[in-house]
């Protein structure tokens, strides 16, 4: 009986520490979590012409995009997953993410730092934004969403998490949580 006593007592202790660590990581990430739209304010960012939702297949020939990276337009099928690549996105995988009411971070030439609070905004938003390096990009970082783009040479989070909140889910298919 005294064993079963402890290894109850082990147990629920156990359980007791992962809820702890959970919520503390939680609570991490609401520092760089956008917040909701509730007041319906309108988009922000350059406003690009919207190239359609045409999807094509891998390597398929297409029309030049209007914006670099692109913010609407030819696409593939399968949008890329929600979250951190440390490896190039295609962009016509990318774009699937924007008209599903995401949000693309690309950077490039970056340091450590700010690659790491880059990172941080991803993992608070997790299932509406993308973040990979990108090499053809003419700023640092740039911000993209369905027709929208902001471009930036140094990180500004305020900035980051507004382009977030107010254009996640601007977009034909609004499927971004």
């Amino acid at each position: 009986m005294k064993k079963f006593i402890i290894i109850t007592l082990i147990s629920f202790l156990t359980i007791a520490l992962l809820i702890f660590w959970a919520k503390k990581q939680d609570n991490k990430n609401v520092l760089h979590k956008a917040v909701e739209n509730t007041e319906k304010l309108e988009p922000i960012g350059q406003l690009f012409e919207n190239q359609g939702q045409t999807h094509i297949k891998p390597g398929e020939e297409h029309p030049a995009y209007n914006s670099n990276p692109p913010t609407s337009g030819w696409h593939r099928a399968t949008p890329a997953k929600w979250g951190i690549y440390d490896r190039p996105l295609i962009d016509e995988q990318a774009i699937h993410n924007l008209e599903h009411g995401g949000i693309w971070i690309s950077y490039k030439n970056i340091d450590e730092a700010t690659l790491e609070n880059l990172k941080k905004i991803a993992k608070a938003n997790p299932r509406s934004v993308i973040l990979s390096p990108r090499e053809a990009n003419d700023a640092n970082i740039v911000l993209a969403s369905w027709t929208r783009m902001e471009s930036m040479e140094i990180y500004d989070e305020t900035k980051i998490l507004e382009f977030i909140s107010r254009n996640k889910n601007n977009s034909p298919e609004p499927f971004a949580r």
